[in-house]
């Protein structure tokens, strides 16, 4: 049987007819250009379905620190089961010399990278760093080829890695009307989101976006952005455009088990990012070792327990089964799951809270399996989109006899198995947050022709990889960026 042509830029796929649809070889990242899906995997010719789930600030250090906590340091994850195992290269360029390699990402750019393939500046949702050009995105080249798609989150919608999928602005923080221009006292950053308004020929906010978009289901937090006033007409909010698109709002759990069959779904849970799951007992205030009469006293050793504020709040697990049941359909879909705050749980230094974040990313990762065992054709990819501030250390310092101790916020957490794990924070000494850090990113997959993935990749490598296994034409003059291989 012949492998089918399918352009992608700088890299075309070839032609060729053999009795058993072997294909061309190619310098590329997979190894062979094309395949006969019957063939390699011996399933029948289904269309082609991506469930891709980052854990957002997801490294191995998270990882290890929920592994200890959740099942114990003899204990398998859900994420260590999976058969494929690699790496990833956060790449990241400066905005205004795009020549020049940045060494640590943030979550704009990272998501940018994997939802459009092209390495950008930070900050930058779905666009070209200095240039400031859209970026087709696997969600719209999707939706262009018939398939449906999902986001499922338990952030914002509008923040960064949702975002990267389905619009496209200069500034992470234009996420409603009301924010495309203003100065982010936090972190001292003036935002001009200006040349993004419909006004001047862009797209508008990033809620403006969404509500505007073809994207089938679409569920997290976020409703301070969709509750503004559209632009340019004061009677209108966000939530009236995206019903005039067809999307019925939601925002209970309760409502999520009786969706219309005929509309598309916006689910809006909390004001903003959704509650974590866990926090530390008797909501813990953070930490450090002390000197007293120049003598170290390390902090108490404190557990975990659930978040009362979590109660009543749909779980990643459940709103990922909805979006599954929402998108079994005969044409194929992607499906983006987010996990959000194992970053934002690390950058205010609460152990606790990222852990169970984790945890709820282990639950939806089951949801996806379970689906994928009776649908051969699902290609999971799991991965993040950079690395974070917490690391382990030995809860007693091996230099305390010589009066020294880890410097930063420090937690000793109280395991289920009996243990104390020493988790430190130390990237700043500001009382705001933690930083992100440079270490590339865990890549885990299971599906069909994992033997092609390559052990290591540059991040922008993972759009590639879904692009081929949907078997996607990039649109237009599209072409895979120089960028998305080795720099």
């Amino acid at each position: 049987m012949p492998c089918v042509t399918r352009s992608f830029g700088l890299t075309s796929f070839k032609t060729m007819a053999t009795a058993v649809g072997r294909c061309t070889p190619l310098l590329g990242l997979l190894g062979w250009a094309c395949q006969d899906r019957g063939v390699q995997t011996g399933a029948p010719d289904l269309p082609p379905k991506v469930i891709l789930i980052i854990g957002d600030g997801m490294d191995d250090q998270q990882i290890t620190i929920g592994r200890n906590y959740l099942v114990g340091q003899a204990g398998r994850l859900v994420l260590d089961t999976l058969p494929y195992r690699g790496a990833a290269q956060a790449q990241t360029v400066d905005e205004n010399d795009p020549s020049q390699p940045v060494y640590v990402a943030d979550s704009a750019n990272t998501a940018t990278a994997i939802a459009t393939g092209v390495v950008t500046s930070r900050g930058r949702i779905a666009t070209t760093a200095g240039t400031d050009r859209d970026l087709p995105t696997i969600l719209e080249l999707a939706e262009q080829a018939g398939l449906a798609t999902g986001i499922v989150t338990t952030s914002d919608v509008t923040d960064a890695t949702p975002a990267s999928f389905v619009a496209h602005v200069n500034q992470r923080y234009c996420q409603g009307p009301a924010d495309m221009v203003r100065h982010l006292e936090t972190l001292n950053l003036s935002i001009d989101c200006s040349s993004d308004y419909k006004a001047n020929g862009g797209r508008g906010s990033i809620a403006e976006q969404i509500a505007a978009s073809n994207v089938d289901i679409v569920l997290g937090g976020g409703m301070l952005s969709f509750d503004q006033a559209v632009e340019g007409d004061a009677t209108r909010t966000v939530l009236d455009a995206a019903a005039a698109n067809g999307y019925r709002l939601i925002q209970t759990r309760a409502s999520l088990d009786a969706l219309p069959a005929d509309r598309k779904i916006l689910g809006l849970f909390s004001p903003s990012t959704m509650p974590v799951k866990l926090r530390a007992e008797g909501g813990a205030r953070l930490q450090r070792i002390e000197r007293i009469d120049d003598r170290i006293v390390l902090p108490e050793a404190v557990g975990c327990e659930p978040n009362p504020a979590f109660e009543g709040m749909p779980s990643l697990e459940q709103m990922t089964q909805v979006a599954l049941d929402r998108l079994d359909a005969e044409a194929g879909f992607v499906l983006v799951v987010e996990s959000a705050s194992i970053d934002k749980q690390s950058h205010l230094r609460r152990p606790c809270g990222h852990i169970g974040e984790l945890d709820q990313l282990e639950q939806a990762l089951r949801v996806a399996l379970a689906y994928a065992a009776n649908h051969p054709e699902t290609l999971i990819l799991v991965t993040a989109d950079h690395t974070h501030a917490a690391q382990i250390v030995p809860e007693t310092s091996s230099f305390q006899a010589l009066n020294f101790a880890s410097p930063g916020y420090f937690t000793r957490l109280r395991t289920p198995e009996g243990g104390i794990m020493g988790i430190n924070y130390a990237t700043n000494d500001s009382p705001i947050q933690e930083e992100h850090t440079g270490a590339q990113v865990p890549v885990f997959a299971s599906g069909p022709n994992l033997q092609r993935l390559p052990s290591f990749m540059h991040q922008a490598d993972l759009f590639t990889i879904m692009l081929r296994h949907l078997e996607l034409d990039a649109a237009g003059d599209f072409r895979l960026p120089e960028s998305s291989q080795s720099r």
